[in-house]
């Protein structure tokens, strides 16, 4: 079982992704492995530095805030980007999948899973969803970022509606945390069935 676990940014995935691991979940982090892509001497970092070399710090690592702003202020700079990052961020992702057990089920966490297209290679998406300020509250808070900044890279992922058309099933996290975990728990479940669940 593949599952497409996705959210905008702050709807709570995380948590979500959390949960499934501690029930047994392998899983696969797209923002993790993108990081790993970009890691100093990667093919990755080598390409983004030539074609921004200001993002590039005095050590050779990535200001990933510096691209952030350049990114997100420039679609075709972001289409730049992420013609360079997929590639590699799957091929990480296909890698990681091969420490699965048997039957374990396998949850690649994708911020941009309808965007890309990787919900194509899932058996069930799982969407999460926030309001708006809840969400904006929590990126400022955990990015320390302005919220018109939050608000910009909101724009650039997919509507929550247009994302609910297309999810299998959909968590809706207008709770506190514990809720949020019992939907987690349950909706494990549910993908798993009764006979594999713990």
């Amino acid at each position: 079982m593949r599952v497409g676990l996705t959210g905008g940014i702050g709807s709570g995935k995380s948590t979500v992704a959390r949960v499934w691991t501690e029930c047994g979940a392998l899983v696969i982090d797209a923002d993790a492995s993108a990081r790993e892509a970009v890691a100093p001497g990667t093919p990755a970092l080598a390409q983004i530095a030539a074609l921004w070399p200001e993002v590039i710090t005095v050590s050779g690592e990535l200001d990933r805030p510096g691209l952030g702003r350049i990114v997100f202020a420039d679609d075709e700079a972001r289409h730049h980007l992420e013609a360079i990052v997929h590639p590699a961020v799957r091929a990480i992702a296909l890698e990681r999948e091969r420490m699965a057990a048997p039957d374990q089920v396998i949850v690649h966490m994708v911020p941009l899973l309808f965007e890309v297209g990787y919900d194509q290679r899932c058996d069930m998406t799982v969407l999460v969803v926030a309001p708006v300020d809840e969400r904006i509250a929590r990126v400022c808070e955990r990015d320390r970022l302005a919220p018109d900044e939050v608000r910009a890279r909101m724009a650039r992922q997919i509507d929550p509606d247009a994302a609910r058309a297309r999810a299998d099933i959909v968590i809706e996290n207008a709770g506190d945390l514990a809720r949020l975990e019992r939907q987690a728990r349950k909706v494990y479940e549910v993908l798993c069935g009764p006979t594999k669940y713990p």
